[in-house]
């Protein structure tokens, strides 16, 4: 017993100095470095925000102050390929609309360090690519300042397009960031109806003394024509969407023209869908002057033929890629 407590009293000053260090250390030791790793990545970031709108990332600068915690902030992310020998022309416009966006954030009043824009490059960053385990491009993700980046946090650019307006809303939506998009002025389409007035006006007055031809229906019919056409194949859901020209695979290179899905499209398709439609109109046209018309029978009976064929094959097309958009579509004609 004795030497019991003999031992016990030998390990006092021991005891007695353990005590006294952890008295010594500042409280929050490791609260204090995590605070202050932070603030060196905000300011780090808000360096190079002041500099750039949209922030270039590689690898490493991605996983340090994208994906390492602490972090406070919310990131958006756009995963493109930019550079020539891609021949990603869908990337050079998104990302053209995505440098609208961050610039009117940048430039407003409710600038802070709570979003920031980066972007990260196939050819800087396929580590970042592989990690994700993503296989096309462009690409835009929200990671957000706590946890992991849910499926919401993936932007539908299939769906929805990559038009400015629409990626400031989604980024309102998970961040509740309101950003106002100021684009550039452009004077482009003002000069076009300019040209196109003074065009018209011009060619009226050199015909001023024989303005029948403004009397003409042919004339006026193909014009209205042509306003159905670019109507009836998407052209305003284009102007309003801002979808990309076409995909392209960046696996095997494949490109597709024809969207998928029926809640989108490709300007491509649109261009696709406006000659079908022209075409059948022609052999509708065909007809009816092989049926009405009062010329030799053997003419009429090749421009009937003809308008059938028209109509037969290209409404047959155009069938075809409704049944591959409405997946479900029973019914085809001639081509599946």
């Amino acid at each position: 017993m004795a030497s019991v407590w003999a031992k016990s009293f030998a390990n006092l000053p021991a005891l007695s100095v353990f005590c006294l260090l952890l008295l010594c250390l500042p409280p929050g030791g490791g609260q204090k470095k995590k605070e202050n790793l932070l603030s060196e990545k905000v300011d780090q970031m808000m360096e190079w925000s002041s500099r750039r709108s949209v922030v270039r990332m590689n690898g490493d600068k991605f996983r340090r102050f994208v994906k390492a915690p602490p972090r406070n902030y919310s990131v958006i992310v756009m995963f493109t390929a930019l550079q020539p020998q891609r021949q990603c022309s869908v990337c050079r416009q998104a990302n053209e609309e995505y440098q609208v966006l961050a610039n009117s954030w940048r430039y407003s009043s409710a600038f802070s360090n709570k979003l920031f824009f980066t972007v990260v490059d196939y050819d800087e960053g396929a580590d970042v690519f592989q990690q994700l385990n993503m296989n096309s491009a462009p690409t835009f993700m929200h990671f957000p300042a706590k946890g992991k980046p849910k499926r919401a946090d993936t932007f539908d650019l299939q769906r929805i397009g990559f038009a400015s307006e629409q990626l400031a809303k989604w980024i309102a939506d998970r961040t509740d960031v309101q950003i106002r998009v100021f684009r550039p002025p452009n004077y482009s389409g003002t000069i076009a109806l300019a040209l196109l007035v003074s065009l018209v006006g011009g060619l009226l007055y050199l015909r001023r003394n024989n303005l029948e031809f403004i009397y003409n229906k042919t004339g006026w019919a193909m014009a209205a024509l042509c306003v159905v056409f670019a109507m009836t194949s998407g052209q305003m859901w284009n102007h309003i969407r801002g979808p990309p020209y076409a995909h392209k695979n960046p696996q095997n290179g494949q490109v597709s023209y024809i969207h998928g899905s029926s809640q989108a499209q490709f300007v491509a398709e649109s261009h696709i869908i406006l000659l079908l439609n022209a075409a059948i109109t022609m052999g509708m046209v065909l007809l009816n002057e092989a049926a009405t018309s009062k010329g030799d029978v053997g003419k009429r009976r090749i421009i009937c033929l003809v308008g059938l064929g028209l109509v037969v094959f290209f409404f047959s097309f155009l069938l075809s890629i409704f049944r591959s958009k409405y997946h479900g579509y029973p019914y085809s004609f001639l081509i599946k």
